[in-house]
């Protein structure tokens, strides 16, 4: 979709970043903190993998395209972009895999307690694996929900773990993780945080910030496509302190000598312990091109950009009138919030099918909250102004009463 040179996009040192990612014709897309745009450098590199790699090569390609270390030296390119050193991070599996495993490892180093923290807006799949493993440890395991308020004073001597995720899915504040992570440590707690809506948007420091355990996934803000695989940090205190498996998902691949095919288990040294069954290889060829497109920008600029669009989104629904019917959820403090904004209405569903009508994609969050994603090295601020003006027309002819709008499709 063509928009007018605005004169924010001309001096945005990110501005250059646009031209590597394919833009849907007549689309203006807000959407990159729930699926990120396809690059077309991703398209070839899969598209080389497949014709090429498994094609030509076929299995000797693990050997010589490196597909077996695929997951180590992928995990390496995001854990440069979290502060992580090399051999702490690695990608695999999904985001509650792995949240599965680095809980089950926390309860085991801390295995004089059973509590484990959570707030109450937590992303519910993490809420979700936390039940089961409390279902299945029983008095081991504890789950106690609180509102994020509250969190920082509900830690205590009892708390095993706290599990936050940093940026609320549907709000968009952003948790103090410094101030969580020293309370914990004081009250002898181990952090778990979740950056799904973090990583590749902010500036992280799982190091400076002694967090002891992270996930995410790589296909919001990371643009590595659907489904693509998870990545799971473990601090190097706890790789290098470990006595027997960290956790109980024993593969083969997370085995010592995987290529021994001994009968009884024995976990590989480091972070790779962590990994289970055989590496998605197109899959993890496509988060591995996705990096790269990291390779010329900081996290700094990213920000400063992402606090931009979203400041610039609030001042044009200010101009149109448009907070008074459908007021901002998230932070007024551009600080306190992920890239992401979140407006209620009690037609929120409808207002966004309605958007998607005009070109604009954005999505909703149950109960009634429309939430705008802004992914710095694609969005613009034309695209910013252009949007809330279609917005604007929307609510002031009710558009999302048409009854096309009112009909709920199965993803929302």
């Amino acid at each position: 979709m063509t928009t007018a040179v605005h004169p924010l996009d001309k001096e945005d040192p990110l501005a250059h970043k646009r031209a590597a990612f394919h833009i849907p014709a007549n689309t203006i897309y807000f959407d990159g903190n729930s699926l990120g745009l396809m690059a077309p450098s991703v398209h070839e590199r899969v598209n080389q993998a497949l014709r090429h790699e498994w094609g030509d090569d076929v299995i000797t390609s693990w050997n010589k395209h490196g597909w077996i270390d695929l997951p180590l030296t992928v995990g390496d390119k995001i854990g440069r972009l979290i502060g992580a050193p090399e051999g702490q991070t690695i990608c695999c599996d999904s985001t509650s895999i792995n949240l599965f495993k680095v809980l089950c490892a926390a309860l085991q180093i801390n295995s004089d307690r059973s509590e484990i923290l959570s707030t109450t807006d937590n992303f519910p799949t993490d809420l979700y694996m936390v039940q089961g493993i409390e279902q299945w440890l029983g008095e081991r395991c504890k789950l106690r929900l609180v509102s994020e308020d509250s969190l920082l004073n509900e830690i205590n001597e009892n708390t095993a773990v706290v599990l936050v995720t940093e940026v609320n899915f549907r709000t968009g504040r952003r948790l103090p993780m410094a101030h969580i992570s020293q309370r914990a440590k004081q009250c002898g707690a181990l952090t778990v945080v979740d950056l799904a809506h973090s990583a590749g948007a902010l500036p992280v420091d799982v190091v400076a910030n002694e967090i002891d355990f992270a996930v995410g996934c790589t296909y919001k803000y990371f643009n590595a496509g659907p489904g693509a695989p998870a990545f799971l940090y473990a601090a190097e205190r706890h790789l290098k302190q470990q006595r027997q498996p960290l956790h109980p998902l024993y593969g083969w691949l997370g085995h010592a000598a995987p290529f021994a095919f001994e009968v009884n288990y024995a976990p590989a040294d480091g972070i790779r312990q962590f990994l289970t069954g055989t590496p998605p290889v197109l899959s993890l060829v496509a988060v591995d091109a996705a990096l790269d497109l990291f390779a010329d920008v900081t996290m700094s600029d990213i920000r400063t950009k992402s606090i931009g669009l979203s400041s610039y989104w609030l001042e044009c629904m200010d101009k149109h009138g448009l907070l008074d019917v459908m007021p901002c959820i998230s932070p007024v403090v551009a600080d306190e919030r992920g890239s992401q904004l979140a407006f209620q209405h009690a037609e929120a569903y409808a207002i966004c099918q309605a958007l998607i009508a005009e070109g604009v994609i954005a999505d909703f969050r149950a109960p009634e909250y429309l939430r705008i994603g802004f992914a710095p090295l694609y969005n613009s601020y034309a695209e910013v102004e252009s949007a809330v003006s279609r917005l604007a027309v929307i609510m002031q002819e009710k558009r999302y009463l048409n009854a096309e709008f009112q009909q709920r499709s199965k993803v929302t």
